[in-house]
C-alpha cells in the first residue's frame, strides 16, 4: 500500500469526482487552510452541528441512540462547550475508489487548541459526506469555524483491489449526506 501525492488526488478529483467540491490549491488566506496539500487534502467543515448536552440526561448507547442528547445549530461557528463534543459533516463528497482506503487526521492548529477530530477510515467503494466528531477536551468552551479546514484526509492505495468493498456490504453509511447519528 502506497500513500497517495497531490497529483494523484487532484487527477482523481477533476477526472472521477473523488472529492467535490474539490480545491486544487491550498486556501489559506484568513482561514484555517483547507485544499489540496502535498500527500493529502484537508476538509472542510459544514455549517450544521450537533452538540451534544446532558439537558435531558439522555444516555449515549450506539446501539439506541436517543437524538435528545443533541442541540441542532446552523451557523458560520459553533461553540463546543468544555469537556463536550459535537458531531458535524464535511461539506465534500468522497467517491472512494475500490483499491483505497483513507486514513483522515485532525489538522494541528485545532489539535493545538485541545480540539481532537476524529473520523473513521474511508473504506473502499464509500461515498458520502463523512461525519465528523469533534471533541473539545479543555476545560473552556472551544469555536469551531464553519466552511474552513477542519482535517486532513490521507489516501493509501494498494496493489490489488480488495474482495468486498463498503458497497459491496450495502454499508449503513453509503452515501450519507448529512451529519449522521449511530446505527445499528
Amino acid at each position: 500500500m502506497a500513500i497517495k501525492s497531490d497529483s494523484w488526488i487532484k487527477r482523481m478529483s477533476l477526472e472521477h469526482k473523488m472529492i467535490d467540491p474539490f480545491e486544487d490549491r491550498q486556501v489559506r488566506a484568513g482561514v484555517i487552510s483547507y485544499g489540496l496539500s502535498s500527500y493529502g487534502y484537508d476538509i472542510r467543515v459544514a455549517d450544521e452541528f450537533k452538540v451534544f448536552t446532558n439537558v435531558n440526561n439522555a444516555l449515549i448507547d450506539p446501539k439506541n441512540f436517543d437524538p435528545r442528547s443533541f442541540v441542532d445549530i446552523q451557523a458560520d461557528t459553533c461553540i463546543v462547550p468544555p469537556n463536550s463534543f459535537a458531531l458535524a459533516r464535511t461539506i465534500e463528497y468522497f467517491r472512494i475508489p475500490r483499491d483505497v482506503l483513507t486514513v483522515c487526521l485532525g489538522k494541528s492548529t485545532y489539535a493545538r487548541c485541545g480540539i481532537i477530530v476524529n473520523v473513521t477510515p474511508f473504506e473502499p467503494e464509500w461515498e458520502g459526506t463523512a461525519t465528523l466528531e469533534i471533541s473539545n477536551t479543555t476545560p473552556l468552551p472551544a469555536v469551531i469555524y464553519a466552511n474552513e479546514g477542519i482535517a486532513q484526509v490521507l489516501f493509501f492505495q494498494s496493489d490489488e483491489v480488495c474482495e468486498v468493498s463498503y458497497a459491496d456490504k450495502q454499508g449503513k453509511y453509503l452515501k450519507q449526506l448529512e451529519v449522521t447519528l449511530p446505527r445499528i
